[in-house]
């Protein structure tokens, strides 16, 4: 069980303040999807948390069973983020790449639940290289699910992925989430499934 804490956070870059005073909380089994213009500053809110990026002022706390965490650094072991890159391998098969990542988190989860939950079982033995812009997305989703990581930090998670793999997506949202983690989404589109919103200005 894991809760989100910002407090007054502000981020400016190069020499542009982004968001300043910026506050939420997000609870276990809750959902929150970030909205905004381009340059908004919703990937940077993102990399903040995950700890990627450093803060002009404010706090972000996270509270586990063992106490509240307030370093990025160690904050980092709690999450698991999908970026833009999707980081497959050209030369290794879906199921090669998957087992890899199971044996770096330690898994608990079989690979071929992994493949299962997003489509990806009749594709195990393709090479990356082979891949299309929406199996690799998918490939990426199904390395979260490996993770075994509480906090999710999504961003742009339904890029280059059809109504399917949309689908897909907002099916392991909820079941994170009702395994009481936490989803935090930079998105410009709906994630399809119910959700607290954020939405950032254009900055300052």
């Amino acid at each position: 069980m894991i809760a989100l804490h910002v407090e007054n956070l502000t981020l400016i870059r190069t020499h542009r303040v982004l968001f300043r005073d910026l506050a939420f909380s997000v609870g276990p089994s809750s959902a929150l999807a970030i909205e905004g213009p381009n340059g908004a500053g919703k990937t940077s809110l993102l990399r903040l948390i995950a700890g990627f990026l450093e803060p002009a002022g404010g706090t972000i706390r996270l509270r586990t069973e063992a106490g509240e965490i307030s370093d990025g650094e160690e904050r980092s072991g709690f999450v698991a983020w999908l970026g833009h890159q999707d980081a497959t391998k050209p030369q290794m098969s879906v199921r090669e790449q998957l087992s890899f990542f199971a044996r770096l988190y330690d898994s608990k989860i079989p690979v071929g639940e992994a493949l299962d939950a997003f489509g990806l079982s009749a594709l195990a033995g393709l090479p990356g290289q082979f891949l299309s812009a929406g199996q690799k997305r998918r490939l990426a989703l199904a390395r979260l699910k490996l993770s075994g990581r509480a906090l999710w930090l999504l961003d742009e998670p339904l890029a280059a992925l059809d109504a399917a793999g949309k689908a897909l997506v907002g099916d392991a949202i909820r079941k994170h989430c009702a395994a009481h983690g936490i989803v935090l989404a930079a998105t410009h589109e709906s994630l399809g499934v119910d959700c607290e919103k954020l939405v950032l200005g254009a900055g300052a």
